[in-house]
């Protein structure tokens, strides 16, 4: 008779990779079955009572439905925190991590920053608690995103504060005007055209809204953040956006063409496009 260990992985290997199978048995066996990673490595076997019997099937067959993992547990890790996560934000990516790692260097200890787009409030309860001294604002369009932001910045004991606005419509009130020392966004960057090349577990489950752009339009978020980035931060302030791989070097042109200067395209741990970080220039050098 197979192992826990090998019926799991047997279980989701028609659907899944072998590695990713692996890694997903990893984690259904430490993580959720509550054994460690030494009998995980060891291949140790367990005996389920009745009800873990019925946990794991009901894991198995969600995942055999290519729901993400994350919403299963319903949390994902996020620099060295957990973030609770369900449907209606985005599953938190290593390379938004790399995101805020850049920016919090580049950032006063005591720094105004405005993130757009937020999702879970990964990335602004981040920040919050890497310079507890900062002023961290945030925004998103979906009220259950908000929801979701708002129990991780209590469980996570951050200091944000967060509002609902269409940032397409938004307009600063006049006491926020070059106040912010950074912007920061990971707002929707795939095209409609892309959608064909994603995987199940992103299009049937994760938010739409915080994953598309037109495929006519795909700078739409970069321009109208651009903008209010000339007006809502100070000069030196920062713009700092994750992007998608494609339009680097549109982005880049487009922020230079905003008199933006100090333009960077960096890539990500993976050699891709991943970050544009900008500065806004004082008034009389634009």
């Amino acid at each position: 008779m197979a192992s826990i260990i090998d019926y799991i992985c047997q279980t989701l290997q028609p659907l899944y990779s072998k590695e990713e199978a692996i890694a997903l048995t990893r984690i259904i066996y430490c993580e959720m079955l509550e054994q460690t990673p030494t009998d995980f490595f060891l291949g140790k076997d367990i005996v389920l009572s009745s009800k873990q019997k019925t946990f794991l099937r009901s894991i198995l067959q969600r995942l055999l439905e290519f729901e993400p993992i994350q919403y299963i547990q319903q949390q994902a890790p996020f620099c060295n925190h957990r973030f609770y996560v369900a449907p209606g934000v985005l599953i938190p990516r290593p390379e938004t991590e790399e995101l805020v790692l850049h920016l919090t260097e580049m950032l006063p200890t005591n720094a105004r920053v405005f993130d757009i787009g937020t999702g879970s409030g990964c990335i602004a309860i981040s920040l919050s608690l890497a310079l507890p001294q900062a002023v961290i604002t945030a925004c998103d369009i979906s009220e259950k995103a908000l929801t979701i932001a708002e129990t991780n910045n209590e469980r996570l004991q951050a200091n944000v504060s967060f509002f609902q606005t269409d940032i397409l419509t938004y307009k600063p009130a006049s006491a926020d005007l070059g106040t912010l020392d950074a912007i920061v966004s990971n707002p929707p960057y795939i095209t409609r055209d892309e959608a064909q090349q994603m995987e199940p577990n992103v299009l049937r489950y994760e938010p739409h809204e915080a994953l598309f752009v037109p495929n006519d339009n795909p700078l739409l978020f970069y321009r109208e953040i651009g903008i209010l980035g000339l007006t809502m931060l100070k000069p030196g302030g920062i713009l700092a956006f994750e992007i998608n791989r494609a339009y680097g070097k549109k982005i880049k042109q487009l922020l230079e063409t905003m008199c933006y200067e100090h333009v960077q395209l960096m890539q990500d741990i993976c050699h891709n496009d991943r970050f544009i970080f900008a500065k806004k220039q004082p008034p009389h050098n634009c």
